[in-house]
């Protein structure tokens, strides 16, 4: 089995390659930090001896992912699970202050960009009748919040894909899992608050949130279930963490 992972260069990715690897699978691995990736890599092979390839990728260039697809056709039609972690929050603006350049980025990424990924793998797995594709939802895709607004709309946008997916797909063959996360410590809120170190911080501050990790061994538990089982959603709170809204219960979601 070979696994691609998005945004494999730090945070749920990362943790995610890390896990596959654990479990002694190949991988493709894709970022836009290739550098981080190419050490990344060199570390699984190292410790685990399993195959990784990495390719630097914005997975907003539809035109550079489908040349990867091309160019790579061997290494792409090996893959039997995609992992779509790419994703980014960017901003706290309620809408009317919001930045449109914010909004174009968060909907390109986390909803353009897993669908441009998603497409091209489609075709080999359709033709091998197996296949599983994991998308990283958000609890910002299950119920809104303050401030959320856009990253909202395209976390729900992520479950919407997710479901009609599985309606697409039926007699496929090919699983599609949501696993949608609440407040996990990564480098999410330093993107958020455009390396505000203080603010990122201040997320977290006196709380016990989920790890990277967390995500990740769900997302293999999910992997590694019989072929004729799907688990179809998860949604994970760290304990701390009893609702998505910040104003009731002083926490920030992720």
């Amino acid at each position: 089995m070979s696994v691609f992972i998005s945004g494999a260069s730090s945070g749920i990715g990362e943790a995610c390659a890390r896990s596959f690897a654990a479990a002694h699978q190949d991988l493709v691995l894709v970022a836009r930090r290739e550098v981080r990736l190419q050490e990344l890599a060199q570390e699984l092979r190292t410790q685990f001896g399993v195959k990784v390839h990495t390719f630097g990728l914005d997975v907003r260039d539809r035109a550079k992912i489908e040349a990867l697809a091309a160019a790579h056709a061997e290494i792409f039609e090996g893959v039997d699970v995609l992992v779509n972690n790419a994703g980014l929050a960017k901003g706290r603006d309620v809408i009317q202050n919001g930045k449109p350049e914010d909004w174009d980025l968060m909907i390109d990424t986390n909803l353009k960009g897993l669908l441009y990924v998603t497409r091209v793998f489609l075709p080999s797995m359709i033709k091998k009748k197996r296949g599983h594709i994991v998308n990283i939802g958000s609890v910002a895709g299950q119920w809104v919040y303050q401030s959320g607004n856009v990253y909202c709309a395209s976390k729900f946008g992520v479950k919407a894909l997710s479901e009609s997916l599985r309606y697409d797909l039926h007699g496929s063959g090919i699983r599609v899992t949501e696993v949608s996360p609440g407040m996990v410590k990564t480098e999410f809120s330093q993107v958020r608050f455009e390396g505000d170190q203080e603010k990122a911080d201040a997320v977290y501050a006196g709380k016990t949130p989920l790890t990277a990790q967390d995500i990740a061994d769900t997302v293999l538990w999910c992997v590694q279930r019989p072929a004729h089982v799907n688990i179809q959603e998860v949604v994970i709170f760290p304990t701390e963490q009893p609702s998505i809204h910040p104003t009731a219960f002083g926490v920030r979601p992720d």
